[in-house]
């Protein structure tokens, strides 16, 4: 039996582990595809802390892993088959493996839109965060694509970088909490494009413009996709408290429902997804085991 038993290998794992390694604990992080979860696919991180220049998604999670295995955790590269959270263990593979606590660092993956250049064009000008990239469009035509808090908030920061914004919705109001969505109804730098939703995604090496349906065509340098995330939770469901969109129900302090089960990153229920958010849940669940 481990010490401590951590599932998933983005910032929220790779921290946990090199906080529980450092304490002294045995140990072991299971990650099922590579170090890093979504940031691995990052191609420019610039706001994270300590990288004036930004630094790549890549380089940045294989330097958290190598801390990680350096301060003496154990990372395997296995799936999780199953996870019983009463038992603190997880059956891959090669078995069942069991942990005096269990830290779940899930991840969770934003939700596309499955149109035609979607898939090409991540990273060469679609992105699922404008906190992470919108500074790279600075005073550009953007588009941001949703209806809720989180596409309202990205149009409205986008606008405060001087960015001509289009908010693309597919219905005629707003999902957005009413305080949220009078802002950015309100702003200048907003144009809000109803009863419209995208067909396809224009470019060949980068993103020029959005189709939506009827033909339409609106030339933009940056697109930002914002309808919601969906939480890593199936092997978690009816074994841990969730809230209505899958997350795990967890305060600032990561405890679970369960004793000596911790959520960290973002299956966590939480206002903000970023990497620092996620390292700083990593490390307060780490503290607890």
């Amino acid at each position: 039996m481990r010490d401590t038993l951590i599932i998933g290998g983005g910032p929220a794992g790779l921290t946990a582990a090199l906080y529980a390694a450092r304490a002294g604990r045995d140990v072991l992080l299971l990650e099922k595809s590579m170090a890093g979860g979504q940031m691995s696919m990052t191609s420019r991180i610039e706001n994270y802390p300590g990288f004036a220049d930004g630094v790549d998604g890549a380089e940045l999670c294989m330097a958290m892993e190598a801390q990680a295995t350096r301060a003496g955790a154990e990372i395997r590269y296995e799936s999780a088959l199953q996870i019983d959270c009463a038992g603190k263990r997880v059956q891959t593979p090669s078995g069942w493996i069991a942990g005096k606590s269990l830290i779940l660092a899930l991840g969770a993956k934003p939700r596309k839109l499955s149109v035609p250049g979607e898939e090409r064009l991540i990273g060469h000008g679609i992105s699922f965060c404008a906190t992470c990239d919108g500074a790279l469009y600075r005073g550009k035509r953007v588009a941001v694509i949703g209806g809720g808090n989180s596409a309202a908030e990205e149009a409205l920061y986008l606008a405060g970088l001087g960015c001509e914004v289009l908010l693309i919705h597919r219905r005629d109001t707003l999902r957005a909490e009413q305080s949220v969505a009078a802002l950015a109804m309100e702003n200048a730098g907003i144009t809000i494009l109803w009863n419209c939703q995208v067909s396809s995604f224009e470019g060949d090496r980068r993103l020029s413009g959005v189709s939506l349906q009827h033909g339409r065509v609106e030339a933009v340098s940056a697109a930002f996709i914002a309808i919601g995330r969906i939480p890593d939770t199936e092997l978690i469901r009816g074994q841990l408290d969730l809230d209505g969109n899958g997350f795990i129900v967890a305060g600032e302090d990561c405890y679970t429902n369960m004793p000596n089960v911790f959520a960290a990153g973002d299956a966590r229920t939480k206002p903000l997804r970023q990497i620092a958010t996620a390292v700083a849940d990593g490390a307060v669940a780490a503290s607890h085991v």
